[in-house]
């Protein structure tokens, strides 16, 4: 299977216009969504688990009290690549009903 290339710093800029919420940090792309309760953010953390393994591609996790923080890159590339763009726009979708 081919791996995508990591992409350069233009090219991540174009792709997190579509993505305000996100933000690259450490060769990365993060973002902390909030919820009104623990069991919501778990819920939560079980879908995006779902989808990421679908597409086999799996972020960091870290769930806390009422939030949960998310670490995207694609770590056979050495960084940020197509790949992490399609889980974070996935991850949106899943975030859409609650506007979190």
């Amino acid at each position: 299977m081919n791996r995508p290339r990591k992409l350069s710093a233009e090219d991540i800029t174009l792709h997190l216009i579509p993505l305000p919420h996100w933000r690259v940090q450490n060769e990365a792309l993060v973002r902390e969504c909030r919820f009104p309760s623990y069991l919501a953010g778990a819920d939560f953390t079980l879908a995006v688990a779902k989808a990421s393994e679908a597409m086999n591609h799996h972020p960091d996790l870290h769930l806390g009290w009422r939030k949960v923080s998310i670490t995207l890159t694609t770590h056979d590339a050495g960084g940020i690549t197509t790949l992490d763009f399609a889980l974070a726009e996935r991850i949106e979708a899943l975030l859409a009903p609650s506007k979190t």
